[in-house]
């Protein structure tokens, strides 16, 4: 995602009271106020997806984890617009989930990732046999990840990927768009479905 800098990015995240800046030693249980069920998406954007389902479900809390500052900071201006009990923002790398969370999440969100369609780099994949294997500890009890991209071939390797690690495809759809699936939209979604472009989902399961 290229974007163009913001100049004050950096006074953005540094006050934003919803960010979990010392990761090192997060207790995710005493992030929210409650014992609500907490969703975690990975590639957060720019945060539509995000603002949309917590303000949707105020009893599920909503965690978002973004790589890049430049994209995290829109997200937080987004969020800002909005008084958001429910929602945690994190800047960090997806590699390293296993290491925040310890059976903290009951569900996990891969919205439009990266495709990386090169072979060579098909391990780089948010739902690569490595980082499928990152996310094993992270769930609470009962594993759902609810996955959607444009990009087929990331897809239909995802869906190998998932059935070799012992997930069950429960909901699949090649246009979700014009599906019965409740869904709510990303950014990119947004884009992608007013240029014709089909959106790929699916909802994984393993007990």
């Amino acid at each position: 995602m290229r974007l163009r800098n913001l100049k004050n990015k950096d006074e953005i995240i540094s006050n934003c009271n919803y960010l979990i800046k010392d990761i090192d030693n997060l207790d995710v249980c005493t992030l929210f106020d409650n014992d609500n069920p907490i969703h975690l998406e990975i590639g957060m954007g720019k945060g539509q997806f995000l603002i949309k389902m917590a303000m949707k479900y105020p009893n599920i809390n909503f965690i978002g984890i973004e790589k890049y500052e430049n994209v995290l900071a829109r997200a937080i201006n987004k969020i800002n617009d909005y008084e958001i009990n429910n929602i945690r923002v994190i800047n960090m790398d997806a590699i390293d989930v296993s290491k925040i969370f310890n059976h903290n999440i009951s569900c996990l969100y891969l919205n439009f990732s990266d495709p990386w369609p090169k072979t060579r780099h098909s391990e780089r994949r948010l739902t690569s046999g490595t980082y499928l294997k990152s996310y094993e500890n992270i769930f609470v009890d009962k594993k759902i990840i609810r996955q959607k991209t444009d990009n087929v071939g990331l897809f239909e390797s995802s869906i190998v990927n998932l059935n070799q690690a012992g997930y069950k495809i429960t909901e699949i759809s090649l246009d979700l768009a014009n599906s019965e699936i409740d869904n709510e939209t990303t950014e990119y979604e947004d884009k992608f479905s007013s240029k014709g472009i089909k959106i790929n989902y699916l909802k994984a399961e393993k007990e």
